[in-house]
């Protein structure tokens, strides 16, 4: 830890604490949300591969007669994997992704966010070599689908982790929504390859989907090669020199620009300060303190835990993985659809089409706006399809007309979600937690999206199926997802607060100064590196004063600080990105309390000295 007397000297004019945006940082962030295709693809080819006619036939011995398009001697409603294998094998992914959202956090800390990512690429192709090896093989595929899980843990986590702290605050929103917006683009590459083999009758049609995710492992992790380590963990580890060389290539400015000065001494006390009241202890404790704090402060680590999880929660709770993952099966359940692939594809392609408005819809309406609006559009939609689909829609009534009215609003349930809760739910949990536990928080609340993304794969098969045990609930199931639409948005106005236009660290402040409902008008005031040094000033002062009462001279406080002068050695010494000497303490002559880094060539106007 860094002494808590360490001079800071930077920024007090808070249009200086970071450089203009540049399209070098606008690349660097597009190519890092390309993690999104994992999560995004897989959950596109496994939907569409549970219901291919040959992977059925491979794991039920149906027969299928591949010239007329349908199955021999069974019902075409019948005629699918059981639920409990539909369960099994989509929710597998999630069960791993889940443990590996929680390991990623630590290792990020541990080797860097850059690194953590390569693992979790080659851990996700050894996973994907084991499901193209198998072919009947339930165990062996299920296997499969847990290694890759692992991978794809590790890579959602620090991918949101990354880019928020290498994003420049005035475009973070809109570029950590590219990481959702990758999501939909994964699915749609997906279904777009299902859709091509469909009809294959040999173990090509499930096998090239599941290949083609090599591509993006091999991309991802060859790029990362060149990107640079976060600078934020750079700071953590205490390298300010590489910390500061980071900045400086993700910014685009050259390494002894005011603007990284600038920012660099902001990043550094802010994760002062933040390691002051966070406590430091064991290994155990340290994720313990990720649960301390009060839950009336909104700033608290237990509010800001609850904050990312809930978000994760609700927006897997609204229901649209439902769709994704078995939207396939569910429209050949509606009996009207002749082809339920080609369905698929459209939600997909609405899903893609849609995302992009968010870039733009997150910086000007900001996060609050989105995902209170959001919810209350897709509790419409939902509950809209619920009662068609209870109504005129019920397979009996055979209304073609009825059915296509209820996709029409699935569609803008889709809409709606790829507008607000799919990519803001990424943006807030990258956004709101603090450096000391920030990968950690980042891991809890990933790793809850993945708990309850496991949840609803597991129990939804069960949900609309129409084998032994299963409820059969078919449309009626939206009256579900749309109830639970009520509660995020309730959850959005009470407990989530406005972000846009902050940076990371002005984000700490605002959490401390008011509540989620208040923050849309808040502005922030000061920089960490002016509080600091304001705090170190005042302990001098008060220093000073207890000198001057214990030995009950006169003017000693005021020759100190006018005249003789006063030097304070730091044992730890000021540590300077650039290389240069160190001075701590007050300034003899006029000067008065003086902070120095040794940064004097760099000086300027806005400068804070004390």
């Amino acid at each position: 830890m860094v002494s808590a007397l360490l001079p800071f000297e930077g920024p007090a004019d808070l249009s200086r604490i970071e450089a203009p945006v540049t399209l070098k940082a606008y690349l660097i962030c597009a190519f890092a949300a390309c993690g999104g295709l994992f999560f995004g693809y897989d959950t596109g080819w496994i939907n569409g591969v549970l219901g291919m006619p040959y992977f059925i036939t491979l794991y039920t011995g149906y027969s299928y007669d591949y010239d007329r398009k349908q199955p021999i001697n069974i019902d075409p409603v019948n005629f699918g994997l059981p639920s409990s294998t539909k369960s099994l094998m989509t929710s597998i992914l999630s069960c791993g992704t889940f443990f590996g959202a929680l390991i990623a956090g630590d290792i990020a800390d541990f080797i860097g966010r850059r690194l953590t990512i390569i693992i979790g690429c080659l851990i996700f192709c050894v996973g994907c070599v084991l499901q193209i090896a198998s072919t009947n093989q339930t165990v062996l595929f299920v296997f499969g689908r847990l290694i890759a899980g692992l991978g794809v843990g590790f890579i959602s986590t620090v991918i949101i982790l990354y880019m928020s702290e290498i994003a420049p605050r005035k475009v973070r929103g809109a570029l950590v929504s590219a990481y959702q917006f990758c999501i939909t683009v994964g699915i749609l590459l997906a279904n777009c390859v299902v859709y091509a083999t469909q009809d294959r009758n040999d173990t090509g049609s499930y096998r090239i989907p599941i290949g083609v995710q090599f591509l993006w492992a091999l991309i991802l992790g060859t790029g990362l090669f060149i990107l640079p380590e976060s600078p934020r963990y750079h700071v953590m580890k205490g390298q300010l020199q590489s910390a500061a060389k980071s900045l400086a290539y993700v910014r685009g400015q050259p390494i002894e620009s005011e603007y990284i000065k600038d920012e660099l001494a902001e990043i550094v006390a802010n994760h002062e300060y933040e390691m002051q009241v966070v406590p430091q202890t064991s290994y155990i404790g340290s994720w313990v303190a990720c649960f301390h704090g009060s839950l009336r402060k909104g700033n608290s680590n237990i509010r800001r835990i609850i904050l990312g999880c809930g978000l994760q929660m609700w927006q897997q709770l609204t229901g649209i993985n439902f769709i994704f993952y078995f939207g396939t099966t569910f429209f050949q359940q509606l009996g009207t659809i002749s082809n339920p692939f080609f369905i698929s594809l459209i939600t997909t392609l609405v899903n893609v089409l849609s995302t992009p408005i968010s870039f733009v819809a997150v910086e000007y309406l900001g996060r609050r706006f989105l995902l209170i609006y959001g919810a209350m559009g897709m509790i419409i939609m939902q509950y809209i399809v619920a009662i068609v689909g209870v109504t005129a829609g019920r397979i009996d009534a055979n209304d073609p007309a009825a059915v296509r009215g209820m996709i029409a609003c699935i569609c803008i349930n889709i809409f709606f979600f790829a507008t607000t809760w799919g990519p803001t739910g990424w943006v807030v949990i990258g956004e709101c937690f603090p450096l000391p536990i920030r990968s950690r928080g980042v891991g809890i609340s990933t790793a809850c999206n993945w708990f309850w993304n496991c949840i609803i794969a597991v129990v939804a098969p069960y949900m609309v199926g129409n084998s032994k045990g299963s409820a059969n609930l078919g449309p009626k199931i939206f009256f579900i997802w749309g109830s639970l639409c009520i509660f995020s948005m309730l959850f959005a106005y009470f407990l989530v607060p406005e972000m846009k236009g902050l940076t990371l660290e002005q984000i700490d402040n605002m959490m401390e100064e008011v509540s989620p409902r208040k923050s849309k008008k808040w502005m922030p005031k000061t920089t960490y590196v002016a509080e600091l040094a304001r705090r170190d000033a005042e302990k001098s002062r008060q220093q000073w004063r207890d000198v001057h009462a214990a030995t009950n001279t006169t003017g000693g406080l005021e020759s100190g600080m006018m005249g003789g002068g006063y030097q304070e050695a730091n044992e730890m010494g000021a540590i300077d990105p650039y290389g240069h000497g160190t001075t701590h303490g007050v300034h003899g002559g006029s000067g008065g309390y003086g902070n120095s880094m040794g940064r004097d060539p760099y000086e300027s106007p806005n400068t804070v000295r004390y």
